[in-house]
C-alpha cells in the first residue's frame, strides 16, 4: 500500500519565498462556483434528506433547482458586485442546461473543467478510460471559445494517474488538493503542474449539508477566514477560494447572507485583496516562477 503520494514534498508555509500578487496585493480571493448535473434514478449526489425510494425525485429536483433558478440568482448578485468567478462546469451542462454555460462565458467568468457530470467519480477509472474522459470534457468545454486550463474532479475524486493525465492533456492547474494556502507545484510524469488552493472548509457543501449549519454561519466563516488571512498576509501571500453550489447558496433564503458578506468585503475596498480567478492565480505564479 502506498504510504506517500510523491506529488509534492513537505515545506512549511513559513519557509518559502515571499512575493506579491499583481499590484502589490497579498490575498488572492476568488469564487469557485460549481455548475453540476446529476443522473435521475441513480448515481452520486448530495442529499438534502435521506432518500427513501428510487427514483429519488426530492433530491434530484433540489439539485436541479440550482441550474434552473439558483445560478441565475447568483449571477444577479455577482453582476451587482462586479465579480468575475471561476465557473467549474460539468461538461454535461452544455447538453442538459442550454444557455447556462454560455451565460458564464458571456459574463466573463473563467471556464474551468469539472468532469463530465457529477453523478460519477473518476477515481476508480482505468487510465485509458480516464484519459478519454478528460479529452472529451476538454473538447466540449473548449467549444465555448477558450480551452480550459484548470480542473476540479467531481467529488474531488482522483486516481493515482489523474495529475499525470491532466498534465499530459495540457492542464495548467488542479483544484483537488486542499493542502495549502499558497499555490504549490505537483510532480507529474509530464512536468510540473500547479495545485491552486480550493477550500474544503469555506465550502457550502461541508458547511451546510454535512455540518447542518446555515447561511449566516457560512457567511461568518467567510468573514473570519478573510480576517485571519489578512492578518497574515504581510508575512506571506495567500489564497482563499470560496466554493459555492447554486443549489445550496442559490436558495432564496441563503443569498442575503452571502450578499451581505461579499458586499461588505467589496465595499471595504481593501488594497491588499486581489479579486481574481483561479486561472489568473495560476498564470501569475507560472509567469513569475513562484510556486514551490
Amino acid at each position: 500500500m502506498a504510504t506517500h503520494h510523491d506529488r509534492y514534498p513537505y515545506r512549511s508555509i513559513v519557509d518559502r519565498p515571499v512575493y506579491d500578487w499583481p499590484g502589490g496585493k497579498r490575498l488572492a480571493l476568488y469564487l469557485g462556483v460549481n455548475y453540476e448535473v446529476f443522473d435521475f434514478g441513480g448515481g452520486l449526489g448530495a442529499e438534502l434528506a435521506p432518500s427513501q425510494t428510487d427514483p429519488d425525485v426530492m433530491n434530484y429536483a433540489w439539485r436541479d433547482y440550482g441550474n434552473r433558478v439558483g445560478a441565475w440568482r447568483l449571477f444577479d448578485l455577482f453582476d451587482r458586485l462586479e465579480l468575475r468567478t471561476t465557473a467549474l462546469l460539468n461538461a454535461d451542462v452544455l447538453d442538459r442546461c442550454p444557455g447556462l454555460a454560455e451565460a458564464c462565458r458571456d459574463r466573463g467568468d473563467e471556464i474551468a473543467a469539472h468532469g463530465g457530470g457529477n453523478a460519477r467519480a473518476q477515481g476508480d477509472m482505468t487510465p485509458g478510460r480516464e484519459a478519454r474522459l478528460i479529452a472529451d470534457v476538454t473538447e466540449r468545454l473548449a467549444a465555448l471559445g477558450t480551452r480550459p486550463t484548470g480542473w476540479l474532479g467531481p467529488w474531488i475524486s482522483e486516481s493515482h494517474d489523474t495529475p499525470d493525465l491532466l498534465a499530459q492533456a495540457g492542464y495548467r492547474y488542479v483544484l483537488d488538493w486542499a493542502h495549502d494556502d499558497q499555490p504549490t507545484r505537483l510532480s507529474t510524469r509530464h512536468g510540473g503542474m500547479l495545485s491552486v488552493p480550493y477550500s474544503q472548509e469555506i465550502n457550502d457543501i461541508p458547511s451546510i449539508i454535512q455540518r447542518r449549519q446555515e447561511a449566516e454561519t457560512f457567511a461568518a466563516m467567510i468573514r473570519s477566514a478573510v480576517d485571519q488571512l489578512l492578518s497574515e498576509c504581510d508575512r506571506r501571500p495567500v489564497v482563499l477560494g470560496i466554493a459555492l453550489h447554486p443549489y445550496i447558496m442559490g436558495q432564496a433564503h441563503r443569498v442575503p447572507a452571502l450578499a451581505r458578506v461579499l458586499s461588505d468585503l467589496r465595499g471595504a475596498d481593501d488594497p491588499r485583496i486581489w479579486w481574481t480567478t483561479a486561472g489568473e492565480i495560476a498564470a501569475h505564479v507560472e509567469a513569475n516562477g513562484l510556486a514551490v
